[in-house]
């Protein structure tokens, strides 16, 4: 009981100062209305934490890992992707992220790092809720690879849709696209590769337990 109670308190703990952050990270916002719509998928997000608080069956590290990404979407709301200053962060501490991965220096790739942390991050909470309902390891560790892919695609699609709705430079805005025709199938691909790594991580530590 006393351990339960802990968990929830860390978990309340870990959702005020996610709450905290959105708040001053929407402060003086060069981009107000796109923020906002950002944060519509903050809001969507967000939600599996606030039902978790009651229902108590993600674990820490499934809750913490929802809550990075969250994090990350956050920052990224606020310079809506496009224009995250990431490059600044690192200049200080000597050292050219670019230059360091051979990245396109004329693009902000910070789009790209949330689509592969979608992959990572995202993973264990849908394996944990496929574990809850089948049981079955594999079968659970399937599932929750095939479910990363389709809301991956499923949010390009609503992306592209999004663009029938809104004028074209807010669209342009909000997808981030930067002038790559091929950016949806790079952020689908990214979101794989971290599920991927995620599900070969899973399935190790799986096989060291039947060692055991």
């Amino acid at each position: 009981m006393i351990r339960l109670f802990k968990t929830r308190s860390i978990k309340l703990l870990v959702l005020t100062l996610l709450f905290a952050v959105s708040i001053v990270f929407s402060l003086n916002s060069e981009f107000p209305k796109q923020q906002l719509l950002q944060h519509l998928g903050t809001l969507v997000v967000a939600s599996i934490l606030f039902f978790d608080l009651k229902a108590r069956r993600l674990s820490l590290g499934a809750f913490f890992g929802v809550s990075c990404f969250i994090l990350l979407h956050i920052i990224g709301a606020k310079w809506i992707y496009s224009f995250v200053p990431y490059q600044n962060f690192f200049n200080a501490f000597g050292f050219d992220l670019h230059e360091l991965f051979g990245l396109d220096s004329t693009r902000n790739h910070y789009d790209r790092f949330v689509h592969f942390s979608f992959g990572v991050f995202m993973f264990p909470f849908v394996y944990e809720i496929y574990r809850y309902r089948v049981q079955k390891v594999m079968l659970s560790l399937l599932l929750a690879w095939l479910t990363i892919q389709t809301f991956s695609l499923l949010y390009e699609v609503f992306e592209w849709m999004l663009t029938l709705f809104i004028s074209g430079e807010g669209a342009t805005d909000y997808n981030g696209q930067q002038g790559d025709i091929w950016d949806a199938q790079k952020d689908m691909a990214l979101a794989m590769l971290g599920s991927t790594l995620m599900t070969i991580v899973y399935f190790y530590k799986v096989s060291l337990k039947k060692k055991k």
